[in-house]
């Protein structure tokens, strides 16, 4: 064979690693050093929800509000007083909060009531006050029909009506009035939340409860001056809770005062007159 015609290899540079190659004069090596891969802190959130990816804070805004110029409208805010959400906040009471309400509502001379609930005004109470006021009237006042027939040795007869117009002029009272007076008070420069006024009206009326228990005992005299007394605590609850509102109105205050004491002491009479009257 013709081997020797091949170059000879050395063994000693063929074993381990090639040696590196010099390197030309005039360069210069760079050297890459290794280093950890750098970690940013995460910027705050910028959606609704917390930790996620949502939109930018003012995404929102930009998308509802229209441009200038644009024929779309936003929504109008009315539309939320048919929403059930919308009056959650005015049940967010608890059972302290309603007896701690119930007890100022019977100490009328504090006249601080109005400033406690001023921020968190509830309708919890007025309603329930307002109902139970609606059947413990229609209660009592059978229950001194019949009694009132038995003394008189005549045959009793239970009228569901009782029941029905105690729900309509307690419940219209509780409703429309503050309403009204919501509308003085707007006409006269010194406005006050209808939502403060129906939970002070709701309280107000809690007096009448033990008042109306108390008519069952059949004694007239006693009956009138029970309604005297329920009518001008009621009246001064409101009244003074509402006196700075009504300072307000200037010179009408008088005529403010004298309406709501009239009104609360005409709603004790009506109450007497039509579910404990004599010829029970």
């Amino acid at each position: 064979m013709m081997t020797e015609n091949y170059p000879s290899i050395n063994n000693q540079n063929a074993s381990g690693s090639v040696p590196p190659v010099p390197e030309p004069p005039g360069q210069t090596s760079v050297i890459f050093t290794d280093s950890a891969p750098q970690t940013f802190p995460r910027s705050a959130s910028q959606g609704k929800i917390a930790g996620g990816s949502g939109p930018p804070r003012d995404a929102d805004a930009t998308f509802s509000n229209p441009k200038s110029g644009s024929s779309d409208q936003p929504t109008v805010n009315w539309v939320k007083a048919f929403r059930v959400s919308a009056y959650q906040p005015f049940f967010d009471v608890n059972t302290s909060d309603i007896l701690e309400r119930i007890k100022d509502s019977l100490i009328p001379f504090k006249g601080t009531f109005n400033e406690k609930m001023e921020s968190s005004p509830d309708l919890y109470g007025p309603f329930w006050i307002c109902t139970t006021l609606i059947f413990v009237s229609a209660l009592i006042g059978t229950s001194a029909a019949y009694l009132a027939d038995n003394m008189h040795h005549k045959e009793w007869e239970y009228d569901i009506n009782l029941l029905t117009w105690s729900a309509c002029v307690l419940y219209g009272y509780a409703i429309f009035v503050p309403i009204t007076l919501y509308i003085v008070l707007k006409y006269l420069s010194a406005p006050l939340g209808i939502v403060q006024l129906f939970c002070l009206y709701g309280y107000s009326l809690f007096i009448f409860i033990p008042a109306v228990c108390l008519y069952i005992i059949p004694v007239e005299m006693f009956r009138w001056v029970v309604v005297g007394v329920a009518g001008v605590m009621s009246a001064m609850f409101v009244s003074l809770n509402l006196r700075s509102h009504v300072v307000l109105a200037g010179k009408r205050w008088f005529w403010i005062v004298s309406g709501i004491t009239l009104l609360q002491l005409t709603l004790s009479v009506v109450v007497k007159i039509n579910l404990f009257s004599v010829s029970k």
